[in-house]
């Protein structure tokens, strides 16, 4: 735990072969972070751009482009998860999470047995299978939940995603016939929000970086109202772009007990570096009063949301489409 009295963790958004067995390690060991992430877009920069990979591309010639995309992926996987099994013994986080084919999204039985078998072929009880949060993607969430298997609800935006999945998560615990509860996670994304509206915001002379950081705890205060002890929220898509803002500006305004943020190597690296503390929290009058002035000036968060869901699946499919292409 990055900082023990708030129960708050740090992990790495980022996966790569020659990483996993330097940095990675280093970071585990100086406590800085207890967990991993990945996506497709993760594994496009990774296997499309290092060296780590050459040798096993080849030997895997003959198979698919998405068999030996998966054999990659999960030989990167089970590495991390080795790497973080102690954390995951002493029960401080030490899970890595791989996504299922994003193409799968509206697919509920094809995420589920995608998801089962990813966790099978890995074999290792620390591994998070993340589903993007979709209307299939709930679905997948019970049923994946309910057999045992921990989950990265992904690519979620709104409060109205947060709710559909954390009744799915319930109705998958009350599925559950095991001794130990699967650990979920609830991943909102941030940055994405500013990014998109900064502009906007700015020619209308309304305040900036906000609404990511607003959004955020709104369904940060749902998730802890539901009351789950092996469900928490993770702060995703914490990078900061531009240099209008500290680059840890996101994960230091969202300090929140009991969540996990995760981040890229750089942004980890000048969040540990910097002596600055920003506890101060909004507190939910505030964020309601912001995002009633917002929807006053005709920004419809509902719509904004909805946008930001589909580049954010469309993007991982473009990720995804190019590994396979690339392999071809």
């Amino acid at each position: 735990m990055y900082i023990e009295d708030l129960r708050f963790s740090l992990w790495c958004d980022f996966v790569e072969r020659s990483f996993l067995d330097g940095g990675f390690v280093e970071l585990i060991k100086e406590e800085i972070i207890n967990g991993a992430t990945s996506n497709p877009a993760i594994f496009k920069s990774a296997i499309l751009t290092s060296q780590a990979y050459k040798d096993d591309i080849k030997a895997l010639k003959g198979k698919s482009p998405k068999e030996i995309y998966e054999a990659l992926a999960i030989k990167d996987i089970k590495k991390a998860a080795e790497k973080l099994l102690g954390l995951y013994e002493k029960n401080d986080d030490g899970f890595i999470s791989i996504e299922v084919d994003p193409f799968l999204c509206d697919d509920a039985q094809g995420t589920i047995d995608e998801g089962k078998r990813l966790f099978k072929k890995i074999g290792m009880p620390n591994v998070m299978i993340k589903v993007p949060a979709t209307k299939a993607g709930y679905k997948a969430m019970e049923l994946l939940i309910g057999e045992g298997i921990n989950v990265n609800a992904t690519l979620i935006f709104s409060t109205e995603q947060t709710k559909n999945c954390m009744d799915a998560f319930s109705r998958g615990i009350k599925r559950f016939e095991g001794k130990t509860l699967p650990k979920a996670v609830i991943s909102v994304f941030v940055s994405r929000f500013d990014r998109k509206l900064d502009e906007k915001l700015n020619k209308m002379g309304l305040d900036t970086s906000k609404v990511g950081i607003y959004n955020a705890i709104k369904v940060y205060s749902l998730v802890q109202g539901y009351g789950l002890d092996n469900v928490r929220t993770l702060f995703a898509s914490t990078g900061v772009k531009g240099d209008n803002l500290p680059a840890d500006y996101y994960i230091r305004k969202l300090l929140l007990p009991n969540s996990i943020n995760t981040a890229p190597l750089a942004t980890i690296k000048n969040f540990v570096s910097s002596d600055e503390t920003d506890k101060e929290i909004k507190v939910d009058k505030e964020i309601d009063l912001f995002l009633e002035k917002l929807d006053k000036s005709g920004i419809d968060l509902k719509n904004v949301c909805d946008e930001l869901i589909k580049e954010g699946l469309g993007s991982f499919k473009e990720a995804f489409k190019e590994i396979l292409d690339t392999l071809r």
